[in-house]
């Protein structure tokens, strides 16, 4: 049995959109049903939009006609978590991106790396996915976020066994698969290596491929592989003169921005900090475009 969890929290947006944001009743299913404890997983929940003077919205989270209300799910994906809006009745996205900065907020918001959009399909795909990540700017796509973007489907259409569909995204067709353990299934399709198209600035050492090419950092001399996934990531896997990286020991959250605004990314870029542990075991952190670090720890 799912049990309810409420908050409130209000969100005075600067002009000119005045709005507060209530966060509303959340749902909430703990691990053993028998026993609710608070930190597990979301769910449902709704969030109303209203003008500061306006009374609190009584709407349930089924009442999606309801005005100035947002209703959201909460998913994630490694970790990477996102707020997801059913957006099937407009190709406008409900909030604007600066809403989305004060809803991803994680001390004063909701709390996620960006709110997803399922909107109507364009240019004959099923589906359309539009991304608001948390600092308000929109990427191509996400990987984490179309595998959320694929599981959001499934439920609000209540598809049963295997299934796929095609979804627009700002970087082409992308056609994931639900599994019939429910996993999902995504071909991210070829890597991008030419540099102009990642974007890169950064010279080509194989034609025009940027593989282990020099680029200062901080001070420092990293060797990077740039690729697009439909987005850019700049790959590392230490300076020129290390022998290899110990991702537990960088300072993310400072190094990671120098990179993602390096002038020689033009789009701004995803960077993968990878120490090699054996022939078969990497790990990896990761800073993200838009979203800052990611909470976890990849290998």
């Amino acid at each position: 049995m799912a049990a309810a969890y409420s908050t409130a929290c209000r969100l005075l947006l600067k002009p000119p959109s005045l709005f507060f944001f209530r966060a509303s009743t959340l749902f909430m299913l703990p691990p053993n049903p028998s026993s609710f404890r608070p930190l597990t997983l979301a769910l449902a929940s709704s969030t109303s939009v209203q003008s500061p003077m306006a009374s609190p919205s009584s709407s349930s989270f089924l009442d999606r006609k309801a005005q100035g209300v947002l209703h959201f799910v909460k998913y994630h994906g490694l970790g990477n978590d996102f707020i997801m809006v059913d957006n099937r009745d407009s190709t406008e996205p409900r909030i604007t991106p600066e809403q989305a900065v004060k809803l991803c907020d994680r001390n004063f918001g909701i709390g996620a790396d960006g709110v997803i959009f399922v909107m109507p399909g364009t240019n004959g795909a099923d589906y359309t996915m539009r991304i608001f990540n948390s600092d308000g700017s929109e990427p191509e796509m996400c990987g984490n976020g179309v595998r959320c973007f694929a599981r959001f489907i499934a439920e609000l259409e209540n598809h049963q066994g295997k299934h796929s569909f095609t979804i627009h995204t700002g970087a082409g067709l992308i056609v994931p698969e639900i599994q019939e353990d429910g996993q999902v299934k995504v071909d991210m399709g070829q890597p991008i290596l030419a540099g102009p198209e990642v974007p890169t600035k950064i010279p080509g050492t194989q034609n025009d491929a940027v593989v282990k090419a020099g680029l200062e950092v901080d001070g420092l001399t990293w060797n990077v592989t740039c690729v697009s996934m439909g987005n850019p990531h700049c790959i590392t896997f230490g300076t020129a003169a290390s022998q290899g990286l110990e991702v537990d020991k960088i300072k993310l959250a400072e190094i990671g921005p120098k990179f993602e605004h390096h002038e020689l990314f033009p789009a701004r870029t995803n960077t993968e900090f990878v120490q090699i542990l054996s022939r078969s075991h990497l790990k990896m952190r990761v800073w993200e475009r838009g979203a800052g670090k990611l909470s976890k720890i990849f290998s």
